[in-house]
């Protein structure tokens, strides 16, 4: 058999074939349509022609069960070859196989998108979790304060965390408001106030001022945010409390309490202004003089050596007698080395991490300077945190957010105002009134 499969490959039996056929195909393109093989071992053997088109198949097929046998009888002497089989006109093409090539696509994309999901988890180091923060730092987790616009009918903006809301006054006109003091949701003031409650036990000794440095690895985590937030929080208890901006490189803080910025603290240290016209009111609506801030002032060469230099500090005497706590708003410690120079003077290191955005290498990497320079690491807080992202914000959104958010909305936010500290005319809370009614009708 294996004799008459190479009679069958020869050039001139090929070449046969295509005469006797009559198809356009070189001795090639035939020999690549073909495919001889033994039945069970016996002596008897197939031949398959497979073409695009099924009548051209036929044609070549038909050649070879006329050309073959009389080729075989006249190279091999004493040998017959008789056709046991004729080929039929196929009513189906061969291939391709949907069916199969349907379940081994649905295979190789499932086996393709677990290789690459198991691909992201392991070279992925950002922080989604509070464990991803443990594999960064062995700080604790403060408080894990919930992303603010996230809210499907807060009607907050889309874009960098905690810069704007819409608020709508009397008029019609949308306003912006920055998400500080009684403007946060709810969710949010309880994890500033659980944050401010760790932080009253994490000291042992007992001062009459504390100085408390806020910083983060990356910029654009909320440090200036948390530190507002946490200012606010203390003066709700009553303390006197002063939050200083020393970002001198990229301020924030009089964009979002719309305060001065200079004179402020470049124009002190670098002797330009006295104490006395530097403290302003956070201008927060209706909690204006909650406590103090100080602004960046003027944008200098050198923030690094202001920062560090004894007039710094002898600031942060001057001030302690006046207030219980002092807010140190800190640069990035991972772009610039300003918080490195100002952190000697604090008496603790707060740490921002806002979820999606870092990673537990650059978290590594701030932990371990400001150990350099013998700061004390307070502990971290996770910040723009989606339900996914904590325990506190999971639970409270769903369980405790969603009984005593009510007792929030009714009389904290009448208390404190809206976003522009603008109340709603009697009109609008009749109209709402009425729609309450229909509504309890319609349910009896």
């Amino acid at each position: 058999v294996n004799s008459y499969i190479v009679i069958l490959t020869t050039r001139q039996s090929l070449n046969d074939v295509i005469d006797y056929a009559g198809v356009d195909r070189t001795y090639s393109e035939v020999k690549g349509m073909l495919q001889a093989e033994a039945v069970n071992e016996t002596e008897i053997f197939r031949v398959t022609v497979t073409s695009p088109d099924p009548a051209e198949a036929e044609k070549i097929a038909d050649a070879i069960s006329y050309i073959l046998p009389k080729r075989i009888s006249s190279i091999i002497e004493g040998t017959s070859a008789k056709i046991v089989d004729t080929a039929v006109l196929p009513s189906a093409p061969s291939s391709p196989s949907y069916s199969k090539n349907t379940i081994l696509g649905f295979l190789v994309g499932f086996l393709l998108s677990a290789m690459i999901i198991v691909l992201r988890e392991i070279f992925d180091i950002s922080i989604r979790t509070e464990d991803d923060i443990a594999r960064g730092t062995s700080y604790p987790v403060l408080a894990t304060v919930p992303n603010m616009n996230s809210q499907s009918k807060g009607g907050y903006y889309y874009g960098a965390y905690g810069k704007r809301k819409r608020s709508t006054a009397q008029d019609g006109s949308q306003k912006e408001a920055t998400l500080v003091g009684g403007n946060v949701s709810f969710a949010a003031s309880e994890a500033y106030k659980l944050l401010r409650t760790k932080l009253q036990f994490s000291f042992a000794d007992e001062k009459s001022c504390r100085v408390i440095g806020v910083s983060s690895a990356l910029a654009g985590e909320g440090k200036s945010l948390t530190s507002i937030n946490l200012a606010y929080s203390l003066s709700e208890l009553g303390k006197r409390v002063i939050l200083i901006d020393c970002d001198m490189r990229r301020p924030s803080l009089c964009k979002k309490l719309s305060i001065e910025k200079m004179p402020g603290l470049s124009n002190y240290l670098a002797g330009q202004s006295g104490l006395e016209g530097l403290l302003q009111n956070c201008n927060i609506v209706g909690e204006e003089e909650s406590f103090r801030v100080i602004s960046s002032g003027r944008e200098p060469p050198n923030p690094i050596e202001l920062l560090s230099s004894d007039r710094m500090a002898r600031l942060l005497e001057k001030l302690k007698p006046s207030f219980d706590y002092i807010i140190l708003d800190l640069p990035p410690v991972a772009e610039v080395s300003d918080a490195m120079a100002a952190a000697r003077n604090t008496d603790g290191i707060l740490l921002v991490v806002r979820q999606d955005h870092g990673n537990h290498v650059d978290l590594s990497a701030a932990v371990r300077e400001f150990e350099f320079v013998d700061a004390k690491l307070l502990g971290v807080v996770f910040n723009c945190a989606n339900e996914h992202g904590g325990s506190y914000g999971k639970y409270h959104g769903r369980y405790y957010g969603r009984y005593y958010g009510r007792y929030y909305h009714r009389y904290y936010s009448h208390a404190y105002g809206d976003a522009a500290g603008e109340q709603k005319s009697g009109r609008s809370r009749r109209s709402n009134f009425s729609k309450v009614m229909r509504k309890l009708k319609g349910k009896k």
